[in-house]
């Protein structure tokens, strides 16, 4: 369990007092004064969690109901830890919290105070009522509030950790079984081999028969969650690659083997995940447990998919920025914004679909309906992030309009293999017609977060990228033939074939957002890359995050936005009909904040290319 480093002697504690002390001196004791010295020292006790204290903030309690409090803190970006309410010295604390609870606010963690007194609720019940006057009781109710887990979050978050360490020999058990029923069971072989050769037509030419095995059990680990947790009984039958699965499944459990009796072993961790979702209402943050379950699944069970592709999420302030961004570029340079009719927006690795849900956010809700019908698309060559970015934008959809609508945009294929294969199906004949529609829509923005390997721990894994005929051959006869370095192994990098990809993708006009490995801004082997980047486009934008730690000679710490050795940045790439070849420098300096641990670090970092 996290526990709160917090002494009387610690500087925030000495700096609410002296704070508390010029206001008096002022004569400024009302609320809205002597918060500001509480709410202070709340922002310096979450930046050891790296939580997030949001000052006035509205919850929703019902679809018609909001209450506005004082400050809200939020971890995993979404997960609401806590509530703050300020009151000031003329407030009655007692009557005040039974005001607050009249008028409906949770009881789960709460924190009341005014400069004299703190009271905590918790769990439904009164913990906690002293005097803060003195540090000693201050810092032992601070620890109180910051420290605390509802027991259905804590024993989720223990059986969260087990299932991590477990799912790798359950998944053996389950490659066993399947590999056994292979030779004895002919309604499954034959269901099995039909398969495979769908996985092999419509996702790689050369995919094992053990990376097909391990689709089945990503989706048998994994539907009960999507049918209970997020409230979706239908979803095997609803999404169109699930019914195709559940078809294999169902050859699978046609003897002896059934779904329940085998994953009797690790009940309890779906146990406790139903009972921690309970406790929460809000769609956002029943999907942290989700994000959860999607890391210890691929850290656990497929160690070299989660090294090859990545398995990191991108942060939320950072997906915020770049559509931002984006829509700012498109109302700047293109009179458009991504509401406009016939801008077709594409995130070609759409992981969990947190770029496409942002950017349904800034849309318009007129525009909404034909947009999300027509004009919005993203691909993912995964099943189980498949499955949850399908989940999460037709939620997004949903809670925008109040309908519900499939969400027809999402294809399951690798992007970079739609180019040399479109003669061929594409899993379902559902899915190809997606594909199909896909490529012959005119895409105007790309937008996401490519994989790149970075994250690949051992280069003799034999892990390495896999070949794409046109993509490949693209990245030959321009940043690789251009480029006067002699070794070229880092243009295989799956971002290097997105930047690629991408500025042929968008043809003669649109914007490339992606947020990368950095190494191409100034590494020697990628100066042939930088040459065509400024032949294919007329404005890039670079905004250098740093945090790389492979290349850090000085003792000074050096922090990563995704916890990765390398270093990372944000690029926006714009191409114009009548702009072209135009090399830009960039000098313009702007100070960015993405969380705690970058505060204060983010600059444009000045770009010759």
């Amino acid at each position: 369990m996290a526990t709160l480093n917090l002494k009387p002697t610690h500087k925030p504690v000495k700096l609410y007092y002296q704070t508390l002390n010029k206001f008096i001196q002022l004569g400024a004791v009302n609320e809205g004064a002597v918060k500001v010295a509480f709410a202070d020292l709340l922002t310096a006790c979450c930046q050891q969690f790296n939580w997030t204290l949001l000052q006035e903030n509205s919850i929703p309690l019902t679809k018609k109901k909001l209450i506005r409090v004082d400050g809200l803190l939020v971890r995993d970006d979404t997960l609401k830890h806590g509530i703050w309410e300020a009151k000031d010295t003329e407030d009655d604390l007692a009557k005040e919290v039974q005001k607050k609870f009249a008028k409906g606010y949770p009881k789960d963690n709460i924190i009341f105070q005014s400069p004299e007194r703190v009271i905590i609720w918790q769990g439904g019940k009164q913990v906690y009522d002293e005097e803060i006057t003195k540090p000693e009781a201050l810092v032992e109710s601070l620890k109180l509030f910051f420290e605390y887990r509802p027991p259905q979050i804590e024993n989720w978050e223990k059986a969260a950790t087990e299932f991590g360490e477990r799912v790798h020999n359950l998944g053996k058990k389950l490659v066993e079984l399947i590999q056994s029923q292979r030779k004895t069971n002919k309604k499954f072989i034959a269901v099995f081999d039909g398969f495979s050769n769908i996985c092999r037509l419509s996702i790689n030419p050369n995919i094992s028969d053990a990376a097909v095995e391990e689709m089945l059990i990503q989706h048998l680990l994994t539907e009960r969650i999507f049918r209970q947790i997020f409230d979706n009984p239908d979803f095997t039958q609803r999404n169109i690659i699930a019914v195709e699965i559940e078809k294999v499944i169902n050859a699978l459990t046609s003897k002896s083997f059934s779904r329940n009796h085998f994953l009797e072993e690790v009940d309890y961790f779906y146990l406790a995940l139903e009972e921690a979702a309970k406790t929460i209402k809000d769609y956002s943050e029943k999907q942290h447990f989700l994000n959860t379950v999607y890391e210890k699944f691929f850290q656990g069970f497929a160690v070299k998919v989660a090294d090859t592709h990545g398995i990191v999420y991108t942060p939320q302030s950072i997906v915020d920025f770049m559509v931002k961004s984006v829509d700012e570029i498109l109302k700047k340079e293109f009179k458009k914004s991504l509401s406009h009719k016939g801008v077709h927006i594409l995130d070609p690795f759409v992981g969990t679909g947190n770029f496409l849900m942002r950017v349904m956010r800034e849309i318009r809700k007129t525009s909404l309906p034909d947009k999300y019908k027509d004009e919005l698309h993203c691909n993912e060559v995964m099943l189980l992030p498949y499955y949850i970015a399908s989940m999460n934008i037709e939620h997004e959809y949903l809670e925008a309009t109040g309908k519900y609508q499939p969400f027809e945009g999402i294809c399951l294929v690798d992007t970079f293999s739609v180019q040399e294969a479109l003669q061929l199906d594409f899993f379902t004949p559902e899915n190809t017609q997606r594909v199909q529609r896909q490529q012959d829509s005119k895409i105007f923005v790309v937008i996401g977060n490519p994989p790149y390997n970075a994250w690949q721990q051992n280069e003799n894994d034999n892990n390495k990228n896999r070949k794409y005929e046109e993509v490949d051959r693209r990245v030959a006869q321009t940043y690789s033939k251009d480029s006067k370095a002699t070794l070229k192994n880092s243009l295989s990098d799956p971002y290097v074939k997105a930047f690629r990809w991408a500025a042929d993708r968008i043809k003669d006009e649109g914007i490339v957002a992606f947020v990368t490995n950095s190494s191409f801004i100034d590494a020697i082997a990628f100066d042939g890359m930088r040459q065509h980047l400024a032949k294919d486009f007329s404005q890039i934008y670079v905004l250098d995050l740093g945090g790389n730690i492979r290349k850090n000679n000085s003792n000074k710490a050096i922090y990563n936005v995704f916890d990765i050795k390398v270093g990372v940045s944000i690029n926006l790439l714009i191409k114009r009909r009548k702009i072209k070849n135009i090399n830009v420098k960039f000098t313009m300096q702007m100070w960015v904040s993405f969380g705690e641990k970058r505060k204060n670090m983010l600059i444009w970092k000045n770009v010759s290319i």
